[in-house]
């Protein structure tokens, strides 16, 4: 990501910030409406999830500067998401989902150039995801 895409990310997070319970909950009803297939997946009171979305979703954008710092957490979610099962169109269909979201919550400073960041942010944590959901439990160096 350039530094202007950073930028753009944490500028148009901060407006979603005051909103962000609200912004989860919209993100799971567009998830579940385009894809009711993952409903069953998310177990419990779907505020609860929503809430930690947001947190972590803060956290990545928090850390932006210094992603490299923040991978580990990033490739343990991954990790996480495997024993879910969740697949490649998985995350394409989150993306499009969490997009979506930030075009409601934002409106006009919506921008093309805000949506560009968007993505490559959401793919840098994609990717990071995938990447380490496919990895094998027995690639490490104590493997026989």
């Amino acid at each position: 990501m350039t530094p202007v895409q950073i930028e753009a990310v944490k500028t148009s997070f901060a407006h979603i910030r005051p909103i962000a319970d609200q912004a989860g909950i919209l993100f799971y009803d567009r998830l579940f409406e385009v894809a009711p297939e993952l409903r069953p997946l998310f177990k419990g009171d779907i505020r609860d999830q929503s809430r930690k979305l947001m947190t972590m979703l803060g956290t990545v954008v928090d850390g932006l500067d210094d992603i490299d710092d923040m991978i580990p957490a990033i490739e343990a979610l991954g990790r996480r998401h495997r024993d879910y099962q969740i697949n490649d169109a998985d995350y394409a269909t989150v993306g499009q989902a969490l997009l979506w979201t930030l075009e409601q919550g934002l409106g006009d400073a919506f921008t093309p150039e805000v949506r560009e960041a968007w993505t490559a942010a959401y793919a840098l944590v994609a990717t990071t995801m995938q990447k380490a959901a496919s990895k094998s439990d027995s690639s490490g160096p104590l493997a026989s």
